[in-house]
């Protein structure tokens, strides 16, 4: 017997009180995950932005400044 099968035969010897409860739990399992792989693209997008922009920076090039006045010397 399946996994679908022995869930289906439990589903048949529940109430009819308890189905929508079931159903809705359902429902839930759904949208968790269909909702998952959407989340988890944005993050490596975000995750990818981030990762480029601090290597830009890493590379950038700081030297010493000439004073302008009295104040920075």
């Amino acid at each position: 017997m399946t996994i679908r099968e022995i869930a289906i035969d439990k589903l048949q010897k529940l109430p009819d009180s308890l189905l929508r409860q079931v159903s809705d739990f359902i429902d839930f399992l759904t949208y968790k995950h269909q909702a998952q792989p959407k989340v988890n693209a944005f993050q490596n997008t975000f995750a990818e932005t981030w990762a480029g922009w601090f290597e830009s920076v890493d590379q950038l090039k700081v030297g010493p400044t000439e004073p302008v006045g009295d104040y920075q010397q």
